[in-house]
């Protein structure tokens, strides 16, 4: 009986996002910050929207930190097109977000603006957020 050939390259599958965050779960650089309650992948582009809103409303004061960075390519093949003759282009590339996972973190502003800003903010990711602040948080 014939043994099928052993390809060098191992079939690359999508995985699936378990569980809660391991790591980033906690404010690091800020005293503000929004935190995700769902699983999902956020591209580039609505970070990066999410990243103008709450500078604009912040009118370029505070400083703003973007905790998550999109370094998982996500690849489809173009439409109409017959299934084998390898993987898809890349198409865009993503961040994978697990509940827990802090994505912005804000200081040097009040609370107010902080609140409204990661607000806006969080409007533009697909996944459900909460507003967090640090424990040593005076006003």
């Amino acid at each position: 009986m014939l043994q099928p050939k052993r390809t060098k390259y191992r079939k690359q599958q999508k995985g699936r996002m378990k569980g809660n965050a391991g790591r980033g779960h906690r404010l690091a650089n800020g005293t503000f910050g929004i935190k995700s309650l769902d699983s999902k992948f956020v591209t580039a582009r609505q970070i990066e929207a999410a990243r103008i809103a709450a500078t604009r409303y912040m009118k370029r004061e505070g400083s703003i930190w973007i905790m998550i960075f999109p370094d998982k390519p996500i690849t489809k093949k173009p439409l109409e097109v017959r299934m084998g003759k390898g993987k898809g282009a890349v198409e865009y590339y993503a961040a994978v977000v697990k509940p827990g996972r802090i994505m912005f973190e804000v200081s040097g502003v009040p609370m107010a603006t902080a609140k409204e800003a990661l607000r806006l903010a969080a409007q533009k990711l697909p996944v459900r957020t909460k507003f967090i602040m640090s424990r040593d948080y005076q006003e």
